[in-house]
């Protein structure tokens, strides 16, 4: 059996495809490495570099690797740019999974995890939030997401398919070995944002907000260790092969940190300072988000292991700090 993994070189996939080589399992990617590295894949895992909605693509693969299950990562996940330009996240994120579920169907394929996002709750009236909350998401990111679960249910409805869709909360930290990370530049995630501040890559840290009305005025946000967050897929791999129903799942640690708490705990970790600076209000950011985590706990057998900010912090931070000395490294080598 073996397992398709799109977006498998990114960052979050490439966690993914860590977990499930050294589980024994056989992997191949799709990952057009926009956003991907394929220098974070595993040695001997299969890349095929391309979209995963080319349906020509993803039905060679499917047939020729005799992909049994696909896991769906590729995708855009910026907010404030889905609110620039939405019709690129409806490409993107709807459309190219359309194109997807069509090869697996033609194909056979019965088993499908999806990479979803608490985005798709909006601004929950419920903390924690259920996953049987209200979906009213406030970003063409968190729409486009939304249409992509209504549109797999529909499909496995009327295929047979079974489903898991993961719903992230703020996925965050590195490989605890510093092995892979997330190397993306430009990237908005706010642990990244802030270690590339401390390790002196970002002269200050943007806080979009501090006049809302949690305990210090900033967003809350639900973190979980995106290692965690892999062996959570794992964990859904296993509930699907055992016979399990099509369900939605919130993935998080249920408990929140604001954007400022966030910051001082990489302060704290790396012992160094660095430049705040407090702006207005972002479009689309939602105030608080944690995740209410009884059905994961119950559904699937899944215990995290590195749920602590400061242990967060930390492999994100060394992962930077690596990150830096390569730059630092291949820099003086193009001027000797």
């Amino acid at each position: 059996m073996t397992v398709l993994v799109t977006g498998g070189a990114g960052y979050i996939g490439s966690h993914m495809v860590l977990a499930l080589a050294e589980a024994g399992e056989n992997v191949v990617v799709i990952d057009n490495l926009s956003t991907g590295f394929s220098s974070a894949l595993p040695e001997g895992v299969p890349l095929f570099i391309g979209d995963a909605g080319d349906e020509t693509l993803v039905e060679n693969v499917l047939a020729q690797h005799d992909i049994e299950t696909i896991i769906h990562f590729a995708g855009s996940v910026v907010v404030p740019e889905s609110m620039r330009d939405p019709l690129a996240y409806y490409r993107n994120n709807t459309m190219a999974t359309r194109g997807l579920l069509n090869a697996a169907v033609r194909c056979g394929v019965r088993r499908f995890i999806f990479s979803s996002t608490a985005a798709v709750y909006g601004n929950p009236e419920q903390m924690p939030v259920p996953e049987e909350a209200p979906t009213r998401p406030l970003s063409p990111y968190g729409s486009s997401k939304l249409m992509t679960e209504i549109m797999l249910h529909d499909v496995a409805m009327a295929h047979g398919m079974n489903y898991v869709v993961l719903r992230y909360f703020n996925v965050a930290g590195a490989d605890p070995q510093a092995r892979i990370g997330l190397s993306t530049m430009g990237a908005t995630h706010l642990l990244k944002i802030a270690v590339e501040a401390a390790t002196g890559q970002r002269a200050k840290i943007d806080v979009f907000g501090t006049d809302y009305p949690t305990p210090d005025g900033s967003c809350i946000r639900d973190f979980i260790h995106v290692s965690d967050l892999a062996q959570a897929h794992r964990a859904a791999l296993t509930y699907l092969r055992t016979g399990g129903r099509s369900t939605t799942l919130n993935c998080g640690y249920g408990r929140g940190y604001s954007v400022l708490e966030t910051i001082e705990a990489v302060r704290q970790v790396c012992g160094r300072n660095f430049a705040v600076h407090h702006s207005k209000r972002r479009p689309g950011d939602i105030m608080t988000m944690i995740a209410d985590t009884g059905r994961i706990r119950s559904v699937l057998d899944w215990t995290p292991q590195y749920d602590d900010l400061a242990t967060i912090a930390t492999h994100a931070l060394a992962w930077e700090e690596k990150l830096a000395q390569h730059h630092v490294s291949g820099a003086l080598a193009a001027i000797a």
